[in-house]
């Protein structure tokens, strides 16, 4: 594990944007670039952080750490889901197969938990008759873990909109996606979030939910985007799970809530000016993303080089 003092070290080289000239037209996402390369894409993931839907600041190695898990998950989720990985050159670059995206993001949660007035716990504790469509046994605690995991779809949200959303029902009656598709999308994010579950508590980890986003390749269905990061899952450590449900406790997050909590510790909900990250916080935000990397893969974080512009030109073209 890299130091507090070597994290801080790292922050002034924080990796924020790569230009490619020549290649593609850039698509710059909240946290990752993209250059469109004929039927693939060069997808180069940045130390830049979003929380709130706005972009906060750089956390070093964040990039290279989700670029390298996400490519480690798909490997061992391969013969559950097909996926949009071509290869993955470079520690902050995936090259990817073009995928039409479906408009829908399948949410799949393991445990009955949420904070906001729209959260699954929210809606169960006041009474809601099968929130999001969902026939959940009565007696539930919140943070308790739900009999089966669930899915509770939304709208891909755009132009800085929130997610809209939906039950399942609602995705096929509203013709976002084809009812066999639907079906199939379904199954395939159930099996991939068990088996993700299964090897995140090996490691000592509680997979408690996450995000996947599935696109269309050759007209079957894919997993694309990144898969079970500290970006787009919620993870908590085993050993302090029961301590805190027994203390009445949230349970500690592993992931990137630990950011979003500490804004709002500020005041900040994401309006106006959010308050500067002090360098001590940004390393031991950095530290949390590594500390998953190598819990889940078993292996030392080792940073690589950050991405050049040509090496990135020479390798996209071995990639093809």
């Amino acid at each position: 594990m890299l130091s507090i003092e070597e994290l801080i070290a790292a922050i002034p080289h924080a990796l924020l944007r790569v230009d490619l000239p020549g290649l593609g037209p850039r698509l710059e996402g909240k946290v990752r670039d993209i250059y469109l390369a004929g039927e693939q894409r060069v997808l180069i993931t940045t130390d830049r952080v979003s929380a709130f839907d706005r972009v906060l600041g750089a956390i070093p190695y964040k990039g290279q750490v989700l670029n390298q898990l996400s490519a480690w998950w798909f490997e061992q989720l391969a013969p559950l889901a097909a996926n949009h990985v071509v290869a993955v050159p470079d520690p902050n670059v995936t090259i990817a197969r073009e995928a039409e995206a479906l408009p829908v993001e399948v949410i799949v949660r393991g445990y009955l938990t949420g904070v906001t007035s729209t959260s699954l716990w929210t809606l169960y504790s006041q009474g809601v008759a099968r929130p999001y469509g969902l026939e959940l046994p009565p007696g539930l605690a919140k943070n308790d873990p739900l009999p089966e995991p669930v899915i509770t779809p939304t709208t891909k949200a755009t132009g800085g909109a929130h997610d809209e959303r939906l039950t399942c029902a609602e995705v096929v009656e509203r013709r976002l996606v084809a009812p066999d598709l639907w079906a199939e999308v379904q199954r395939i994010a159930l099996a991939v979030f068990k088996q993700g579950q299964a090897i995140a508590r090996q490691a000592g980890l509680i997979l408690v939910d996450t995000k996947y986003e599935f696109g269309l390749i050759d007209g079957q269905p894919a997993l694309i985007d990144e898969v079970h990061t500290p970006d787009s899952s919620r993870y908590w450590q085993v050993e302090g799970y029961e301590a805190a449900r027994s203390a009445g406790e949230e349970p500690e997050n592993f992931d990137k809530e630990f950011l979003r909590l500490w804004f709002a510790q500020q005041g900040y909900r994401g309006e106006g000016q959010p308050p500067p990250m002090p360098p001590e916080f940004v390393a031991q935000v950095a530290q949390r993303y590594i500390a998953a990397y190598e819990r889940l893969t078993g292996q030392a974080f080792v940073p690589g080089v950050q991405p050049a512009a040509e090496r990135i030109q020479q390798t996209w073209r071995k990639g093809l």
